[in-house]
């Protein structure tokens, strides 16, 4: 008995220990991010400096959580918009974890709709449970597809010009111009974690857009569209119309260049 206690002592203090190591790696994490100049827009206890649906997005533990159960009846996808400003030139560096079923993104250089709550329309980083979209540029609500998952590409403007979705074939942008492969889409797939944490970098100047998950560029946009591209607006994390699922987000750290 004297033995099993022992080892049970020990166990808790091995919790105990790696508990804090972490909260110490996080930690110094943090204060690497603030020491080139990246700040936090998420204090980790409350919704202060967000504006969303309050029955879809919550904080919890720390997290920033956006959630859809067999109840709600979300009739277009819905987003957490960040009401700090509108960001032209920036760094935005985020942690994320989503539930296979899970669709989601993060909204960037986006306008807001007055006719639908919480809605944006704009760039977006993809995100989704299953990893089929992760990572690419998807411009909700207007062009489409901008950039597959893997691709750089240019974006040129419509001709002759006409409705947006005129111009949209097959959930892309006709305009899409394949410049480079930066890597195959299904090997980059695997890099990305499954209903784990994950690390979006987003690299925004000017006309050109790059999206960065654990540290590798995995779609990016030159936008030589003059009509249809935009230079600033709003920030937000999308909770897309669907099944239940869940997206949770951490460390959320912004640099307006």
């Amino acid at each position: 008995m004297k033995d099993f206690r022992n080892l049970k002592y020990l166990f808790i203090l091995a919790i105990i220990s790696f508990t804090a190591c972490a909260q110490e790696e996080t930690s110094e994490a943090n204060q690497e991010e603030e020491d080139d100049g990246f700040v936090s827009i998420f204090n980790g206890k409350s919704m202060d400096g967000w504006e969303g649906d309050t029955d879809i997005w919550r904080v919890e533990d720390g997290l920033l959580i956006g959630e859809l159960t067999a109840d709600t009846d979300l009739k277009s996808n819905t987003f957490l918009v960040w009401t700090g400003g509108e960001p032209s030139d920036f760094e935005l560096k985020v942690d994320f974890k989503i539930t296979e079923d899970g669709n989601s993104g993060i909204n960037y250089r986006s306008e807001r709709l007055v006719d639908i709550p919480f809605a944006l329309r704009g760039y977006q980083a993809d995100i989704d449970g299953k990893n089929t979209y992760t990572g690419q540029n998807y411009e909700e609500r207007k062009r489409a597809t901008l950039a597959y998952r893997g691709q750089q590409t240019k974006i040129n403007p419509q001709d002759p010009p006409g409705e947006i979705r005129d111009f949209v074939e097959r959930n892309a942008w006709r305009g899409l111009e394949l410049t480079k492969e930066l890597g195959d889409r299904d090997s980059l797939r695997t890099l990305i974690q499954e209903e784990d944490w994950n690390h979006m970098h987003l690299v925004i100047k000017g006309n050109h857009l790059q999206h960065f998950v654990n540290g590798i560029l995995m779609s990016e946009v030159m936008d030589e569209d003059p009509v249809n591209r935009s230079f600033g607006g709003y920030l937000g994390f999308q909770v897309h119309v669907g099944p239940p699922m869940q997206v949770a987000f951490k460390n959320i750290y912004l640099k307006e260049n």
